[in-house]
C-alpha cells in the first residue's frame, strides 16, 4: 500500500520540492527576457504589478529609462505628456512612470528598494503633490493596495541601524498591510525598536526575498496593460514633426480650449461631466476646502525617507511642485495663504539639505489651459514642465551635495508652521 501511494504521490511531492528549491534559490535564473515592446508598455502602464515588482523596472531602467516618481498626474496623457514628447522627439531618455492614484512618499520609498542599482549616481524626476500633505498622511488602504512584500524583504535584508530605517519600520507597522506576513511583521518590530534581526529572521527574509524575486521573474509582463502605450502613440501623432516650444505652446492652448468649453473652471469637459457636474449643481463643493491645510502631516517625514534614499544613492533629482487650478481653489475656499506657506515649508526641507533642482509651478494656477483638471497639469502645464525636464536629463549637471538631517523625522517638524521656521532653525 505504501509503495502504491509513493508511486502515485511521489512525483507530485518531488515536483513540489523542485519548485520550492528553484523559487528559494539565491540564483537568478533569468526565466524571461524583457523585450523592448514590453519595456515600452510597462513604462507607461501605471500597473500596480509593475510598481510592486522588480524585474521589468530593473530591465527598463538599465536600458536608459528614467524613473518619474509621482501619483495620479501620470495618467493624464495628452499630446504634451512627458512620455509623448520623449517618444515623438526621440529624446535620449524615456520616462518610466512610477505611481498612480493613491501612491505617496511612503510607497515610493519602498519602490526604490529593489531598484537601488538603477538609481545610484543616476537621475530621477519626482512629482511632489501638495494634496499628499493632509493631516492623516497616506491612506492606509491606498498604501496596502501598492504594498510589496518583495520590496520590504529586500529592504530588511540590507537595512541600517539608523533613524531612517527605524522611522520607515515604525511607519510600516502603522499600516495593516505589514501584518500580511507574520515573520516580516516581527522583523519590523525589532527594526523599529533599534534591535538587530535574529539569525532565523535573516535566513527567512533572504529565503522569502529569493522566492518573491523568482516569482516576479516568472510572472513579469503577464497581462501587462497596453492601452496607455496606445494612447501615447495616438497623442504623438497630433504633434508637429519638429520640436518648437512656441508652436507647441500654441497647440496646447488650442487643444485646451477645445477640451474645456462647458464649465467655469477651464478644466477638461470629460473630467467635469463625470466627476463634478452633479456635485456643483447641488452646491456641496462650494467652500468645502476652506479649512483644509497641507501644513501639518506625517507626509513630511515620509517624504524625508525618499530624500534620504536619494542622498544615500547620490541620485540627482528634479522635483516638480505643481499648481492648483486657481478657479477651483477660489470656488472651494482653499486658502491661498496656506498654499504659499506649504510651498515655503517644502522648499526649506529640500534646499536646506542640498536638493536644489526644483521646478516650482505653484504660481501658475491661473495660466489658461495649464491644468487638465482641478489639481493635475495638462496641455501647456506639461509643456512648461518639459522645458525644465528635458535639459535636466539630457545635459550634464553639477554633482549635488546632500547633507540630510534626522530632524525631519521628528513630530515637531511634521506639525511646524512655516512662520516658525527661523526659530526652529536657531533651536537646531
Amino acid at each position: 500500500m505504501a509503495k502504491r501511494l509513493l508511486r502515485i504521490f511521489g512525483p507530485l511531492i518531488l515536483a513540489a520540492i523542485l519548485v520550492f528549491a528553484v523559487l528559494a534559490s539565491p540564483v537568478t535564473f533569468g526565466f524571461k527576457h524583457i523585450s523592448t515592446t514590453r519595456e515600452r508598455q510597462a513604462a507607461v502602464s501605471l500597473s500596480p504589478n509593475v510598481l510592486r515588482g522588480k524585474h521589468i523596472k530593473e530591465a527598463a531602467l538599465s536600458d536608459g529609462y528614467v524613473p518619474f516618481f509621482g501619483s495620479s498626474e501620470w495618467s493624464r496623457i495628452d499630446p504634451m505628456h512627458p512620455s509623448v514628447l520623449a517618444q515623438k522627439y526621440h529624446r535620449d531618455y524615456r520616462p518610466f512612470l512610477l505611481g498612480a492614484r493613491g501612491t505617496q512618499s511612503l510607497t515610493q520609498f519602498f519602490v526604490m528598494q529593489n531598484i537601488q542599482g538603477e538609481l545610484r549616481n543616476k537621475k530621477a524626476v519626482f512629482f511632489v503633490s501638495p494634496q499628499w500633505f493632509v493631516k492623516g498622511g497616506t491612506r492606509k488602504d491606498a498604501f496596502g493596495f501598492y504594498y510589496s512584500q518583495l520590496q520590504t524583504a529586500e529592504w530588511l535584508t540590507h537595512y541600517r541601524h539608523d533613524a531612517i530605517d527605524q522611522y520607515a519600520a515604525k511607519r510600516l507597522l502603522q499600516m495593516p498591510a505589514a501584518k500580511s506576513d507574520h515573520f516580516i511583521y516581527a522583523a519590523l518590530q525589532r527594526v523599529a525598536a533599534g534591535k538587530s534581526l535574529t539569525k532565523d529572521q535573516r535566513f527567512y527574509l533572504q529565503t522569502r526575498k529569493n522566492m518573491l524575486t523568482q516569482e516576479d521573474q516568472f510572472f513579469s509582463g503577464i497581462n501587462l496593460p497596453s492601452q496607455n502605450l496606445s494612447r501615447v502613440n495616438r497623442q504623438a501623432k497630433k504633434l508637429p514633426t519638429q520640436y518648437s516650444y512656441s508652436a507647441l505652446d500654441r497647440l496646447g492652448g488650442q487643444l485646451g480650449k477645445q477640451a474645456t468649453g462647458n464649465n467655469p473652471f477651464q478644466i477638461s469637459d470629460k473630467f467635469y461631466n463625470h466627476g463634478l457636474k452633479q456635485e456643483i449643481k447641488t452646491g456641496n463643493l462650494k467652500d468645502f476646502q476652506k479649512n483644509l491645510s497641507y501644513l501639518q502631516s506625517p507626509e513630511y517625514s515620509d517624504f524625508q525617507l525618499c530624500l534620504d534614499q536619494f542622498a544615500r544613492l547620490h541620485t540627482d533629482v528634479l522635483f516638480i511642485i505643481p499648481p492648483i487650478n486657481q478657479r477651483w481653489q477660489k470656488y472651494t475656499g482653499l486658502s491661498e495663504t496656506m498654499l504659499k506657506q506649504f510651498d515655503q515649508k517644502i522648499h526649506y526641507q529640500l534646499q536646506s539639505q542640498g536638493f536644489n533642482n526644483i521646478v516650482d509651478l505653484s504660481d501658475k494656477g491661473n495660466v489658461p489651459y495649464f491644468m487638465t483638471d482641478t489639481i493635475h497639469p495638462g496641455w501647456r502645464g506639461w509643456l512648461a514642465i518639459d522645458k525644465r525636464v528635458d535639459p535636466f536629463l539630457t545635459k550634464k549637471q553639477a554633482q549635488p551635495r546632500y547633507h540630510t538631517s534626522d530632524k525631519f523625522y521628528e513630530k515637531q517638524w511634521q506639525q511646524l508652521e512655516p512662520s516658525q521656521l527661523s526659530q526652529y532653525e536657531n533651536n537646531k
